[in-house]
């Protein structure tokens, strides 16, 4: 993959009819976790580590900061915060592909200086299996 611009992340939000992206995100992550099992034990070679393949809980975290630009993606997040809803989100990554599932939004921060714009972070954390679909 070549050097892409940051600004070509889009992050996007079900909207019911389709995927409405977030509008105004100046920045955006995005995490893949696994947790280890360990089954070490007494006859382990040389008393090295083993981990059980295949096992473990993934998860994905999102998050991104920004202006809210757009009254259609602000409501949606803010719905989806304070109903605690589990909804299905896309992070698309160009000429990579796309990232798809079901998320719930854990953080939604707004912060605003008195000479400046209201700006705000969101978290999300998965709440299932993620998809992904090569560009």
């Amino acid at each position: 993959m070549a050097a892409q611009k940051g600004k070509d992340l889009l992050l996007k939000i079900d909207g019911g009819s389709g995927f409405v992206t977030v509008a105004g995100l100046r920045t955006k992550r995005l995490a893949f976790n696994s947790a280890t099992v360990d089954i070490t034990d007494a006859d382990s070679a040389g008393r090295w580590r083993e981990l059980l393949g295949g096992s473990g809980v993934q998860r994905a975290s999102l998050s991104g900061a920004g202006i809210f630009k757009d009254a259609q993606s602000d409501a949606l997040i803010r719905a989806a915060f304070f109903s605690s809803q589990i909804i299905d989100w896309q992070l698309v990554v160009p000429d990579f592909g796309t990232i798809e599932g079901a998320f719930q939004v854990t953080a939604l921060e707004y912060t605003g200086n008195h000479d400046g714009e209201v700006t705000f972070d969101i978290a999300l954390e998965s709440a299932g299996a993620i998809s992904f679909e090569a560009a």
